[in-house]
């Protein structure tokens, strides 16, 4: 066997950071403080976000009493105005809440949905190639928007606080004005040319001139304010009706778009029944489709289990080579079964158990890579940007949220309603606009996520709650487009399989595989030398300077709550109470 623990990747084992003690005279736990990388600490609250302002409207919430319902919907809102690269109004998502009075788990999806007139082959040019720009960058790219509808279907029924309490911070971080901070400079900065093309993001992001707004100058966003308002004096008839759904609609007119009001007054967030599995002990609560988030992390943490995971080594040559084999595995499935489970069967059950498990996992060879080509979607015997954002919340009465929502590619289309101050989604390119080909991720995808009206699409979208001893112990979920559930998967297991502390386990570099392309992308920081020994087993390598996922995670232990932010990125921030 060509398994190598190479002495650069050699397996870290640290314990958990835990409150093992209480100090004598300040009541509060004792830390190791010899760890490198030390969470947050909270004793009644907490909330791990993408963005500082966001991050503490929602734990302003669980100061007045509010629940981890409550905080999430507020961060959701709040995220719109503060990070306009993915936090949104005019997007959508899912939510994965644990209700502690009833020790239950909710999935609530609010996933934009294909417009009525949407068809199969609304984005082939006359010679069948994909039209990128009508795909990508134009109004009919929109899905109808499920943010608010999501937000507020939470909230009425499992909040402990109104919606013009929630929504009161959002308001006025769009009103009165914020500082511009180095995180969201540097994004505008980085969208200067897509944003400028639309006149209205061109006004409102680059003050009318092309260029990002300074770091520490004021940013005002008043017509996301007044759209804000709405919502609050209106509820979702703030939205999916009146001015605003007037305003959404008139932009669709003008340039092509396919929204209409009776799709915005059609909209409904519905709940789902959660995926669940087990891993060494370790119960998992996951998205279910239209995410293919939950399945495909089953299928990986499946896949690896009878494996020696710690004996091989954290990111050793044999190590990656497991994880790429399984990971290549699951995306092939997912190219093939999973869409809208309302539009689609899906073998769910089957794809996640271990009888179809084990007959994959023979096809793992211990000396060299399959080829891709070689992998197909399995057979039975009877017939998701990475502009995405999530954030974990925990509070004092024992309830949690994870929560990932999204408005596809960075500041989604690139267009702004006039009158709204919002961005609109292109999720429409997350459906396979040609079944065979690659999305804007690099996913292939069947007929079973084929563009259909009234369809959501197939998202990689994967907030995911752990539960140890039955209690819940992790909430945790990232952005990354296609890259989410890898990301999900190799943090896990690093708490999971490697027994490190949650900080180790964000920050530890990553790898990806989607099967196709058939290349394995490394985060800078795996060991050269490691790299050499996965390209000798006929691994193709491709060594990337940009990250894969942000993971945002909150862990509860014995009464504390500990929270670490990704630190791929700038302007991630726990909020603690």
């Amino acid at each position: 066997m060509r398994f190598v623990s190479l002495l650069f990747a050699t397996a870290i084992t640290l314990s958990p950071l835990v409150a093992i003690a209480q100090t004598a005279n300040q009541g509060g736990p004792l830390i190791d403080y010899g760890t490198r990388f030390i969470p947050e600490i909270a004793a009644k609250g907490m909330v791990s976000g993408p963005e500082k302002l966001a991050s503490e409207a929602g734990l302003s919430m669980l100061k007045r009493g509010g629940n981890a319902v409550d905080a999430a919907v507020a961060t959701g809102f709040a995220l719109a105005v503060t990070l306009p690269r993915a936090g949104n109004l005019a997007g959508g998502g899912f939510m994965l809440v644990h209700l502690a009075k009833t020790d239950e788990q909710v999935f609530i999806d609010y996933r934009e949905m294909a417009p009525a007139s949407a068809s199969r082959d609304m984005f082939l040019n006359e010679d069948g190639t994909v039209n990128k720009q009508m795909a990508y960058n134009s109004p009919s790219a929109a899905g109808i928007p499920g943010t608010v509808a999501g937000m507020i279907h939470a909230l009425e029924n499992y909040g402990a606080l109104d919606l013009k309490t929630v929504i009161q911070p959002a308001i006025e971080l769009a009103e009165q004005g914020f500082k511009v901070p180095a995180a969201l400079h540097l994004n505008l900065r980085a969208a200067t040319q897509r944003l400028a093309r639309n006149e209205e993001a061109n006004r409102i992001y680059l003050s009318g001139t092309g260029t990002a707004p300074a770091m520490g100058s004021l940013f005002k966003q008043p017509d996301l304010a007044a759209t804000l308002r709405r919502i609050r004096d209106n509820g979702t008839d703030g939205f999916y009706k009146g001015k605003t759904a007037a305003l959404i609609v008139e932009e669709m007119q003008r340039n092509g778009g396919l929204i209409t009001r009776s799709d915005l007054a059609s909209y409904r967030a519905i709940e789902r029944q959660p995926v669940r599995s087990m891993f060494r002990g370790y119960e998992l609560v996951s998205a279910p489709p239209p995410s293919s988030g939950g399945i495909h992390v089953s299928q990986i943490l499946t896949l690896l289990e009878p494996f020696p995971l710690k004996e091989l080594g954290h990111n050793s040559a044999g190590y990656l080579h497991v994880l790429i084999e399984a990971m290549k595995l699951a995306y092939a499935d997912r190219s093939e079964y999973l869409g809208d489970p309302d539009r689609t069967a899906i073998p769910m059950t089957k794809l996640t158990s271990e009888v179809y498990l084990s007959t994959r996992r023979a096809m793992i060879k211990s000396d060299r890579a399959t080829p891709s080509s070689d992998i197909r979607p399995g057979t039975f015997d009877d017939a998701e940007s990475t502009e995405t954002t999530h954030y974990s919340v925990a509070d004092q009465y024992g309830n949690v949220v994870s929560n990932t929502y999204t408005i596809n590619f960075s500041f989604g289309s690139g267009i702004v309603v006039p009158g709204t101050g919002m961005l609109l989604n292109n999720e429409m390119d997350d459906f396979a606009a040609k079944p065979g080909t690659p999305n804007g991720y690099g996913l292939v995808q069947g007929e079973a996520n084929a563009v259909s009206a009234g369809s959501r699409p197939l998202s990689s979208m994967t907030p995911t709650l752990v539960f140890r001893d039955g209690k819940p112990w992790i909430a945790t979920g990232s952005p990354g487009g296609s890259r989410i559930i890898t990301a999900v998967a190799q943090t896990l297991l690093n708490v999971m399989a490697f027994d490190m502390t949650l900080g180790m386990a964000t920050s530890a570099p990553r790898i990806h595989h989607q099967w196709m392309p058939d290349v394995a992308m490394v985060e800078p920081g795996i060991s050269p030398d490691t790299v050499k020994l996965l390209e000798g087993s006929n691994h193709k390598i491709f060594r990337s300077n940009s990250t894969i996922g942000r993971v945002n995670s909150v862990q509860i232990e014995d009464g504390w709550f500990y929270g670490y932010a990704d630190p791929r990125r700038p302007g991630g921030h726990v909020a603690t109470w």
